[in-house]
């Protein structure tokens, strides 16, 4: 899968990890994009997803990291900001 920051989380999440049921709870309308923006304006992540799981926002924030060419750590930083 060719993931960038206009995949589906849900359908990247379901494919990279399908052993993981969660996955499924993921709001099957969101982005990569989505999650960045909604980092950008303070917005809780969690509620954006749309399931409150820490592995699950562990692994989006990864991958989301490798899409926007960042270090994890600004992604992480980004998310301490909203809390």
């Amino acid at each position: 899968m060719n993931v960038t920051e206009h995949t589906k989380i849900r359908d990247w999440y379901v494919q990279a990890y399908p052993t993981d049921d969660l996955g499924l709870e993921i709001d099957s309308h969101i982005t990569f994009l989505d999650v960045f923006d909604a980092l950008d304006h303070y917005q809780d992540v969690y509620q954006t997803i749309g399931v409150g799981d820490s592995v699950i926002r562990e692994r989006v924030f990864a991958q989301l990291a490798k899409i926007m060419g960042t270090p994890y750590e600004y992604i992480y930083k980004q998310w301490l900001l909203c809390a």
